[in-house]
């Protein structure tokens, strides 16, 4: 029977992650007493919003529906389920993985098969291990429960394989649990067929979500080590020029076995193969920032050519961890009796910082310097992550009395005192400043920059004479500064 979404709108993302995170469980007929390697089939029914029927579904069992909440004897392909059939099924949003699609199956009155699937990427006389994911939607305890029956067989009928799950109990929240088995594939023929049956009827429950089915090589052991570490992960620095040498150790059962180191730089969800690297051990050379994850991979020569044959080792993770971004500014100025702050800019891995020398900063970044003008001195902004990773920048900070401003200057390009500038008008003050001709004419006017009037406007030379200048400051406690200033030609 149709069972329904039922988790309160509040608590729903907490409720399916919960379920994938704390509460999957893993049933298996048997365990890889080796090493696995990558799934040569990974079957996930698409990423959200890709829906439509599925050709693993045998069309006299099953009729395609395209509904959230499909009827007896129907499934569909969907990211989520939600108010169905009087919330008597579970509120799923999200697959398995949290992602993507999977497969709503409301069971038909009579058993059988919902899933068939033939399967041919497979290697010869090779050992996998099946698995896939399911759901029981239904909430009512008295409900039909789902009972599957997990096949792998030979295209001929054989069998290869089987695992029964029992009955699948209801749970209070959504709960994905996750079955599988072993099975050994033909030596001649590697093709070999999926069969799911569902072994109870219809009608008053029996209803189940699928996902995430997957065949994954099960070989002989393979393990790799960092060469003079206890650990499997190191983290270091940027710009840290230690090599590290990656050992390997494989079973003694492998006949003629060939090595491939990979690595990984987005957390194993791709891999590449690392040029060259087909030896037991590898050693790494130095590299820029980033989470670099190694492996090894193994397969017999025979099969060499086959990628989905290899087998893979346990994961050895270097962390190059980036230096902190350290910025202290541009230069600045002091003027005695107003204290300036020094802009420093600090971003990374939680990083803490100090300004040094320490003399005459009051407060973290707060410069108010006790020596006598005029002086010069350079401030080391130093900063440092939680891997202890450190950078760091400098400022000049020039002390002077007060701020001094020229009262002539001789544009005449004789590279002597041909603009007109104020000395230590420091951008931070934000100081506007105009200069005027005898008839009010604004004839140079800038903001927050440093002055430099070549006595010109728009490049046309102007009159020699008297001018007068006005600063205003806006960001700093200065008073306003106005006078005159002489252009001689």
């Amino acid at each position: 029977m149709p069972g329904s979404c039922v988790l309160r709108q509040s608590l729903l993302r907490l409720s399916i992650l919960i379920a994938v995170a704390l509460f999957s469980v893993t049933t298996r007929a048997q365990i890889c007493n080796g090493s696995l390697g990558d799934p040569a089939v990974n079957l996930t029914f698409g990423t959200a919003g890709n829906t439509g029927p599925s050709a693993f579904v045998p069309s006299s069992s099953y009729i395609y529906q395209s509904s959230a909440c499909p009827n007896d004897g129907y499934y569909t392909i969907t990211s989520s389920s939600a108010d169905c059939f009087g919330n008597s099924w579970h509120f799923v949003t999200g697959d398995h993985t949290g992602g993507g699609n999977f497969m709503l199956v409301n069971a038909s009155y009579q058993p059988g098969d919902f899933f068939v699937d033939s399967v041919t990427d497979l290697c010869p006389n090779t050992t996998y291990e099946f698995a896939a994911w399911v759901m029981n939607v239904m909430k009512p305890v008295n409900s039909i429960l789902p009972n599957l029956t997990f096949s792998i067989e030979t295209p001929t009928g054989s069998l290869l394989g089987q695992f029964h799950t029992g009955d699948i109990a209801v749970t209070a929240a959504p709960l994905w649990q996750q079955y599988g088995l072993f099975f050994t594939t033909p030596a001649t023929n590697a093709k070999i067929v999926l069969r799911i049956t569902n072994n109870a009827p219809g009608g008053i429950g029996n209803d189940l979500a699928l996902d995430d089915i997957t065949f994954r090589p099960c070989g002989e052991k393979v393990s790799a080590t960092i060469q003079g570490s206890s650990n499997d992960t190191i983290n270091i620095c940027e710009g840290n020029t230690n090599s590290y040498t990656f050992k390997s150790g494989i079973s003694s059962a492998y006949i003629s076995p060939v090595f491939q180191w990979q690595v990984s730089k987005d957390s194993a969800n791709s891999w590449q193969d690392i040029a060259g690297a087909d030896t037991p051990s590898y050693t790494r050379l130095p590299t820029g920032a980033g989470s670099y994850w190694y492996r090894l991979t193994v397969t017999e020569a025979s099969s060499a050519g086959i990628s989905s044959c290899r087998i893979a080792s346990n994961l050895v993770i270097i962390n190059v961890h980036a230096k902190p971004v350290v910025d202290a500014g541009p230069d600045r100025v002091y003027i005695v009796g107003y204290p300036v702050t020094l802009p420093g800019v600090v971003a990374g891995e939680e990083p803490t910082y100090t300004w040094s020398p320490a003399i005459s900063i009051s407060d973290i970044n707060v410069l108010n310097p006790v020596v006598s003008p005029p002086a010069d001195i350079t401030y080391i902004l130093s900063a440092f992550s939680s891997f202890g990773c450190m950078n760091e920048d400098s400022v000049h900070v020039k002390v002077v009395a007060g701020i001094f401003v020229p009262t002539a200057f001789t544009p005449n390009g004789d590279g002597k005192n041909d603009t007109w500038n104020i000395p230590f008008l420091d951008p931070s003050f934000g100081a506007e400043v105009s200069v005027f001709n005898r008839w009010g004419q604004l004839v140079y006017h800038i903001t927050g920059s440093t002055v430099s009037w070549d006595g010109t406007i728009n490049g046309v030379p102007q009159s020699p004479g008297t001018y007068v200048y006005l600063v205003i400051f806006k960001n700093a406690p200065f008073k306003m500064m106005s006078g005159t200033l002489t252009l001689i030609r």
